[in-house]
Parts: C-alpha cells; sequence; structure tokens
C-alpha cells in the first residue's frame, strides 16, 4: 500500500473528506490528517472532541480486495495497529470491543470505518482518533478518557505518531489481506475483551448481559448468558460490568 499524506489546518471531518477524496478516484492509501475538526465523530454519529493539535485526527482510504463477511474486520485490524503504535511510545493498551482502545480503563482511542461506493469499486474510509495530549481531554471526560501525555509524560506529535502507525497498519491491513484469521488472533492477543470479561452491549434491540466468549469469524462478539446459551453481537455498544464488592 502506497502511503500519500494531505495534511489540513481544519477540516469538518477527516472521514468526511477522506471520502470525497475516494469519489473522485484516490488511491487506497490516501491519508487525509487535520491539526483539528469542527465536525469530528465517532460511531453512531456521536461527537469527537478535536482540540487543534492536541491528538491525531486520521482517515485512510482502504480498497479491499476481501469478501463481504471479511470487511467487519478491518476495524478490529486498526485496533491492533494502533494498540502496538501506542506501546511503541510507551502506553500499554487493551482493545475493547469493537473500537475503543483503552488505558486503565479510559478511553484514549476511537476507530470509524465507513463504507463508500465510488466509480472505481467500494472504498473503506477508516477514521482514528487518538489523544496525544492532556488539551484533548475536556474535564466533563476526565473520568472516562485518558491522553498518551497522560500516560507516559511524553509530547508526542500527530506527526511521529502517524509516521509510526501508518507502518502498523500497513503491515496489518497486508496480514488482513492473506490472512484474515490471524487478525482474530492478533485481536486477541491484545484485549482482555475476547473472552471472560462480564460486559453488558447495548443494541438497537435491546442490551444484553453475560460473559464474553471469543469471537465469530467475521469479528462478531460472542455473550455467553446466565443458561449458557450463546448470543451473537454484530453490532453494540460494550461495557464491562463490575463485579459487586462482597461485605
Amino acid at each position: 500500500m502506497n502511503i500519500v499524506i494531505l495534511r489540513f489546518d481544519s477540516l469538518s471531518s477527516t472521514n468526511d473528506e477522506a471520502a470525497d477524496q475516494a469519489r473522485r478516484g484516490a488511491a487506497e492509501g490516501l491519508v487525509v490528517i487535520a491539526r483539528s475538526q469542527t465536525k469530528g465523530r465517532g460511531r453512531h454519529g456521536r461527537v469527537w472532541a478535536s482540540a487543534p493539535d492536541a491528538g491525531l485526527y486520521f482517515s485512510i482510504v482502504l480498497r479491499p480486495a476481501l469478501d463481504a463477511a471479511s470487511l467487519s474486520l478491518i476495524t478490529l485490524m486498526a485496533g491492533v495497529a494502533v494498540c502496538d503504535t501506542l506501546l511503541e511510545f510507551g502506553a500499554k493498551a487493551d482493545i475493547k470491543w469493537v473500537n475503543d482502545l483503552l488505558i486503565s480503563e479510559k478511553k484514549i482511542c476511537g476507530i470509524l470505518a465507513e463504507a463508500v461506493e465510488t466509480p472505481t469499486g467500494l472504498a473503506v474510509i477508516l477514521g482514528i482518533g487518538v489523544n496525544l495530549r492532556r488539551a484533548g481531554v475536556a474535564d466533563e471526560f476526565a473520568e472516562i478518557a485518558t491522553s498518551l501525555e497522560e500516560i507516559t509524560g511524553k509530547k508526542i506529535s500527530p506527526d511521529e505518531f502517524s509516521e509510526c502507525l501508518t507502518r502498523y497498519l500497513t503491515y496489518f491491513y497486508t496480514v488482513l489481506t492473506d490472512e484474515p484469521d490471524r487478525i482474530l488472533r492478533e485481536w486477541q492477543q491484545r484485549s482482555t475483551y475476547f473472552s471472560g470479561k462480564e460486559v453488558r452491549v447495548r443494541t438497537s434491540t435491546g442490551d444484553i448481559a453475560g460473559i464474553t466468549d471469543g469471537l465469530e469469524q467475521n469479528g462478531a462478539l460472542r455473550v455467553k448468558l446466565t443458561d449458557n446459551s450463546i448470543v451473537i453481537v454484530q453490532a453494540g455498544d460494550v461495557e464491562r460490568l463490575r463485579t459487586p464488592e462482597k461485605f
């Protein structure tokens, strides 16, 4: 994958800009990075705080040669790549299904993959937002979010982080293309949420509470209920359940 980077002072959304570039024929590997976003978003349209130079606001155009069932593994692949990038800078993260990276149960990164139809075929816009500086975490989110600066005491620039991230993305994207099942194993090695975690999953049809029991081949989450039956979750928000203290 040939990486070409477009840098902007400000955009409404790097994903939107990358999607527009893809519709105009941008090749796989085009990266859009902005110093700030005015309408940054996560899954389900949630706002992603994007203060100037406080985080990495990054989107890449992918044109995957994958079957439809494997496209959902792109988000898992990205989580693995970000996890290893954070480790390069001294921060060990946990991947929460399906698109968040946590450190000490606080969010440091979110991932958003969006499919886009283009004149030359399907593209996937992979957006990655990473909190790099303390200034990127608003006071009201201090209990649930963190930054690389808070964890390591280092001020890592977006350019430094993106240079390392694109190396890992290029590598694991090749792995995904050649050996999709391996991405599941790589994800398992980096996530405590893979199996044995008590969780509540909020889905469009209601909440599910149980214990995580691995992933399906397409990356869907398996949740074991109290009656030992298994529910397969294709999409939802996972929340860790903490066992009540015993007195």
